[in-house]
């Protein structure tokens, strides 16, 4: 596994589409991946264009910190615990601002993440403490702790194959 630029998750391509949309971006994609708490691994703050689908496969439970466009917030834990609340699979709808972490006192958390269409570095956008905190004010400290610094890129390279 190797780090997601600007979000610093470890991950690996599972599974590309040969097939292709009109734009020539994949028709499908998926990756795995993993946070850990040393070397520590998360999600950093970003959204992307289209929906993503989130799976839990093991390990500790995953937080995935929501902030929706309307400006409400919430926190989904991803987890085998189904009867307490857990989700084995969420869809983060586009558009919505979503960081993950490993929830408090855990060690490593294994997921995948999948998109139809598939991931292009055109759909992604990091999310800055700066802006973010004005537009969350009750999540500043989660914002400070999991979003972009300004001296940190917000985009992909063109030519990152995820």
């Amino acid at each position: 596994m190797t780090r997601l630029p600007v979000e610093e998750t470890f991950y690996v391509r599972s599974w590309k589409s040969t097939l292709t949309t009109l734009t020539g971006d994949p028709a499908g994609t998926a990756i795995i991946g993993m946070y850990t708490n040393d070397p520590p691994s998360r999600s950093l703050l970003h959204r992307l264009t289209l929906d993503e689908c989130w799976h839990f496969y093991g390990g500790d439970p995953i937080r995935l910190m929501l902030l929706r466009p309307d400006g409400s917030h919430d926190d989904v834990i991803l987890g085998p615990n189904i009867l307490g609340g857990h989700h084995v699979q969420f869809v983060v709808p586009a558009g919505t601002w979503q960081a993950g972490e490993l929830v408090a006192g855990g060690t490593w958390g294994l997921f995948g993440c999948t998109l139809a269409p598939g991931f292009s570095p055109t759909c992604f956008e990091g999310g800055l403490v700066t802006e973010l905190s004005r537009e969350y004010p009750s999540c500043a400290d989660d914002i400070a702790r999991l979003g972009v610094d300004a001296d940190h890129p917000t985009t992909l390279p063109d030519d990152f194959d995820a």
